[in-house]
C-alpha cells in the first residue's frame, strides 16, 4: 500500500483504533517514527501515537517546517500536535476522535517525510 497515494478519511468516534499488528505493518512504511503509548504497546495500546523529531539550522528553519506541515495537515484535514523547541520540531500524530492510531496518521507521516 502506497501511503503517498492515499487521502485521509474522516474518523468518527466509535471507530476502532488500529491494533498492534496493523500498526507494525504501517510502521515499516514510515522511517524514523516512534510508537508510544500510555501502556506497554506489547500489552495494550492505550492512547497510541507516533512521533518524530526534526532538527533545523535555526528557529526560522523550524518555523518554516511547521508552516509546511500545516499545509499538508490542512490538505489532509488531519492535524498533528506540533512542539517547537528553538531549532527542533517534534510532530506527534494520533487520531483524537478514536483515542489511538488510524491509517490517517501514517498517511500524514509519510507525506511529511516525502516533502522534507
Amino acid at each position: 500500500m502506497d501511503l503517498l497515494k492515499k487521502k485521509c478519511v474522516p474518523c468518527e468516534g466509535g471507530a476502532e483504533p488500529l491494533n498492534l499488528e496493523e500498526i507494525e505493518k504501517y510502521m515499516e512504511q514510515v522511517s524514523g517514527w516512534t510508537l508510544t503509548s500510555d501502556e506497554d504497546p506489547s500489552v495494550a495500546l492505550v492512547n497510541a501515537r507516533i512521533s518524530k523529531e526534526f532538527k533545523f539550522k535555526d528557529f526560522v528553519g523550524a518555523i518554516n517546517f511547521v508552516n509546511h506541515v500545516s499545509e499538508i495537515a490542512e490538505a489532509e484535514n488531519h492535524h498533528p500536535d506540533i512542539h517547537v523547541y528553538y531549532n527542533k520540531v517534534v510532530l506527534e500524530l494520533y487520531t483524537h476522535a478514536i483515542g489511538g492510531l488510524s491509517e490517517n496518521d501514517f498517511i500524514v507521516a509519510a507525506k511529511v517525510d516525502a516533502s522534507k
